[in-house]
This record gives C-alpha cells, structure tokens and sequence, in this order.
C-alpha cells in the first residue's frame, strides 16, 4: 500500500511526496486560522484573528508620542520641543541602547496578553507582538539602512528555561526577524549568572542584579544588534545587555519590545 501511494504521486518521488505533506502540514494552521474562528485573545468574542476588530481598534489603536530611546511615553508639549522625541532623562543621561520601538503601554487589558504568553504558553501572542512590532519598524525607518544586522532575544536563566519550557522573547524575535527580513539568533546573547526575578526589585536593586549577568557568545563588531523582549519596565535589562554588547564592539543596540511600563 505505500507503494501504491507513492507511486500514484505525481511524478512517482518519495521524496516530492515527502515535500508535498511537510508544505501541508506547515501551512495547515494558517489554513485553520483563515477558515474557521477562533476566540479573541482579550475579550473571548469569536474572531478570525488573535484579536477581535473591535478590541483591535479600542486597545492597539494608540498615537501616543514616545521617547526614541526608552520608549517613555511623552507630552505632546515636550515632544515637540525636543529633537527626535528624547525625554528629559535620555538626554541628561542616555542609556547604553541607542532607540526602543514599543507597541503599547503596559496596562489593562493588554497586559493579559503578555502575562499569557509568559505562564500560559499563548505562543500565538507571539506572532502577534512580533507582526506588529514589525509594521511599527518599517513605519519607522526612513531606509533599508536602519535595519538591525541581527535580532536576538533577551535569554533565560537555563533553570528558568528548563522550568517554562519556552523563551516568549525569542517566541517574538524569531518572526520579528522573518518579518524583517533579518538574521535571527537564538543564543547570541547568554545569562551567565541566575538572577531574581525583576518584578521582585526596586530600579537600583534591577540594574545590580543583572549589571553582570549576560555574555556575548558570536561576534558583534561594527553590527546593529536588534533586542527582543516582551515587557519593558525599568530598562535595566535592556540596559546591561547593551552595555555588555556596546563592550563586544556592537555599533549600535536597538530594543523591540511589545509593551513599556509608562515610569509615571
């Protein structure tokens, strides 16, 4: 019988058969997805899309200005004031990363998408974050040339890993990249040392818990590093992994992340 199979493909391969049911399988849950409905990840309404039109239009649909560098969200009288949209104290005193593209607040209710791929494994979230993320990029750069060399996530702990099973970093930075058309890397960026969680931490407790905790495992000089995270809230993250990269010889570091905690 499977040589009948077989041999009743077109063309008689194994091997186009093989290829034939490997495209099927890939492209079966985007064929699931466009025909039948599923449930809005925010409001539980039916929907052909991770969000529903509605949630959609009342919760991503934000214009609010924001700092170039952090991401803080600014007063339109402060923006305009200031070149390139840097809040006070990205000029004051700037960060080791060079831009952040956020796509929203941290708040209720989008703040239940993240917290649903991080402990729930909603891995579809991801591919959310990352497509937005992407259209923001490309409304955002005035040129092929702003493009980052490589993204990559922000690493886990191998113990956290181990626990979660999943990176929801990485989950966003790998079709982030594919979006973009940029080389994607998994374990360019290692955490050497086990920290506590971050939520746990004041700001000052944040930067001297992770100020020594990742490495740099390929090479990176004269690249534009491309960072990938799911929730922005003090930087300190962000902070130390560009430090760490800016030490390696990385031209410039820039931070995409899903949402940012407003400091205010």
């Amino acid at each position: 019988m499977p040589f009948r199979l077989f041999s009743s493909f077109p063309g008689g391969s194994t091997t186009r058969f093989v290829r034939f049911a490997r495209g099927l399988r890939s492209a079966w849950p985007h064929v699931t997805q466009a025909v039948l409905p599923n449930l809005c990840a925010l409001c539980g309404d039916l929907s052909h899309k991770t969000l529903c039109a509605g949630c959609d239009e009342a919760y991503w649909n934000e214009s609010r200005l924001r700092c170039t560098v952090c991401a803080e969200p600014l007063s339109e009288m402060r923006a305009a004031s200031r070149a390139y949209y840097r809040c006070a104290e990205c000029i004051g005193n700037p960060p080791s990363f060079d831009a952040t593209l956020a796509l929203a607040d941290y708040r209720p209710p989008l703040d239940a998408l993240a917290l649903g791929l991080k402990f729930r494994a909603r891995l579809m979230l991801a591919r959310e974050f990352a497509l937005r993320l992407a259209r923001l990029a490309q409304d955002s750069w005035q040129d092929r040339s702003a493009r980052p060399d490589v993204i990559a996530p922000v690493p886990l702990a191998r113990q956290r890993l181990t626990e979660r099973g999943y990176n929801q970093a990485w989950q966003i930075a790998r079709p982030l990249a594919r979006a973009l058309t940029v080389r994607g890397n998994a374990t360019l960026l290692h955490r050497v040392i086990h920290t506590a969680p971050q939520s746990r931490l004041d700001l000052k407790a944040r930067r001297l818990n992770v100020g020594r905790a990742f490495k740099v495992a390929d090479p990176v000089q004269g690249l534009h590093v491309g960072i990938v995270d799911d929730v922005m809230t003090t930087g300190a993250t962000l902070e130390a992994l560009a430090s760490t990269l800016k030490a390696a010889g990385a031209r410039r570091v820039t931070n995409f992340v899903a949402l940012r905690t407003p400091k205010n």
